[in-house]
């Protein structure tokens, strides 16, 4: 079940998405560290009611930001829309033990479902340039790799912008 994140999620979220940073580190992708995302980023994330999440048997599997809020750095990208009613995508996890069972895929399902339902004109993300896996999965998806934006303070590599026009 896909349904918006409540407080009383925050500690099973973190604890999701640190299992998730520890298995990247370990498969040599260094994307998600101690310090991003954290407990305060998923905190805002629930209070602005724009963190979902993927519960099954009370257990919280995986998560996605859907968000509205278009971040500083996505400024200089020059993107294949308008910058009006776009939605952005952020922290799509789904915990180790349950990857490769599709819940990623029905997570973005339920995310371009919501987008085309409100009228948005295009989905956008990012996601770390190491991480070809995760290219793959937008690519197959749709989406269109742009240029390259930067995280000091979680990697010397780029991260890269995607977008899919609805």
């Amino acid at each position: 079940m896909i349904r918006k994140a409540t407080i009383e999620d925050l500690d099973a979220v973190v604890s999701m998405s640190s299992a998730c940073a520890k298995h990247m580190c370990a498969n040599g992708i260094f994307q998600w560290n101690d310090h991003y995302p954290n407990r305060a980023t998923f905190k805002n994330d629930i209070d602005r009611e724009e963190l979902l999440v993927f519960q099954s048997q009370n257990n919280i599997l995986a998560c996605i930001v859907r968000s509205t809020h278009k971040d500083d750095v996505y400024n200089s990208v020059t993107w294949l829309t308008k910058n009006e009613n776009n939605l952005y995508i952020h922290r799509l996890a789904v915990h180790p033990n349950y990857q490769g069972q599709g819940i990623a895929q029905q997570l973005m399902d339920n995310v371009e479902q919501y987008a085309r339902t409100n009228s948005f004109k295009s989905i956008r993300l990012d996601t770390f340039s190491q991480n070809t896996r995760n290219q793959k999965f937008y690519e197959l998806r749709g989406y269109k790799q742009l240029e390259a934006i930067y995280f000091p303070n979680q990697s010397e590599h780029p991260f890269y912008c995607y977008e899919l026009v609805l």
